[in-house]
């Protein structure tokens, strides 16, 4: 006769933490502050190859330029009689510097933005090491914020090491003078340089932006390409918006619409006008794209 065992109780279902980072016990020492220096991500990002690769295409850059002036002739004499940036550019080394910011701030400096800022956490991922990170543990706002600031300083060091390179170049092949105004007249070499310092800062403001939606997007996928392309190809739809004029006064909200205020400081007297505006819609959009990014992220399931 055998004898009859009560079946177990039955156990209730022991539901998993949500974040798993936020569930294990601090340890002693432990400071979230100190989690992920910037000096460390800083470094990986240095040490990458798409690094050295975009630092090098943008010290080439004014090279090819100052070749490609050397074999079509003086861009003066092409001018049709109107002197324009272009026109102007073998005027000076500083002339020569506002022309490579003219023809590279449309597109070619979007690149090393949207990279910089969209290969942050959507590379983590497609490693499979962004659960590492948060399991070490990291904080999610702590994981952002460091890898948004590392972006944003390597995307504001390509855009000074581009202008510091074509002035260098520029001065070399064409000396050291004032800048000549497409609007006649023209800049001393000591008004020049602070100038051209005013352009880059605003390039930097505008391109805010590419900037706060490539990082959006990248924690919201997996795809370190599909983040970088997403940002490039939604910035070049809002170039191509702004050349339609049917849309009248709604252009404004566009920041493609004030990417060239920076022409303003090529002038005898600065106009700000234009600048203060284009930086408004600019910073207006990247708070919003940013906290898009940090509530998403927040609330994220990461299983990569």
């Amino acid at each position: 006769m055998t004898a009859r065992t009560s079946p177990e109780p039955e156990r209730a279902p022991v539901a998993a933490p949500r974040h798993t980072e936020a569930a294990a016990p601090a340890a002693p020492g432990y400071r979230a502050r100190r989690t992920l220096p910037l000096r460390v991500e800083a470094r990986r990002q240095l040490k990458r190859r798409r690094t050295l690769v975009i630092a090098a295409l943008l010290t080439l850059l004014p090279f090819v330029l100052v070749a490609a002036f050397a074999i079509g002739g003086d861009p003066a004499s092409r001018g049709n009689g109107r002197v324009t940036l272009m026109a102007t550019a073998t005027a000076s080394g500083a002339n020569f510097a506002a022309t490579v910011l003219f023809v590279s701030a449309g597109f070619l400096l979007v690149v090393p933005v949207a990279l910089f800022c969209g290969d942050t956490v959507a590379s983590e991922a497609s490693w499979s090491s962004l659960r590492y990170l948060l399991a070490a543990p990291v904080p999610r706002a702590r994981l952002l914020l460091s890898k948004l600031t590392v972006g944003l300083i390597f995307s504001a060091a390509a855009m000074v090491l581009l202008p510091l390179v074509a002035l260098g170049v520029g001065t070399a092949a064409y000396g050291w003078g004032p800048l000549e105004l497409p609007t006649g007249g023209a800049l001393s070499a000591g008004t020049a340089v602070p100038r051209l310092a005013i352009v880059v800062a605003y390039l930097f403001v505008s391109q805010l932006v590419t900037a706060a939606l490539a990082f959006w997007l990248s924690t919201v996928t997996d795809a370190p390409l599909g983040a970088v392309g997403g940002a490039v190809g939604l910035t070049i739809i809002g170039n191509v918006l702004d050349q339609v004029t049917a849309l009248g006064h709604w252009r404004d909200v566009l920041p493609a619409h004030w990417q060239f205020s920076w022409a303003d400081t090529l002038q005898p007297r600065v106009e700000w006008a234009g600048m203060i505006q284009g930086s408004s819609v600019s910073v207006a959009y990247a708070l919003v794209l940013c906290a898009l990014a940090f509530r998403g992220f927040a609330r994220k399931d990461v299983v990569s």
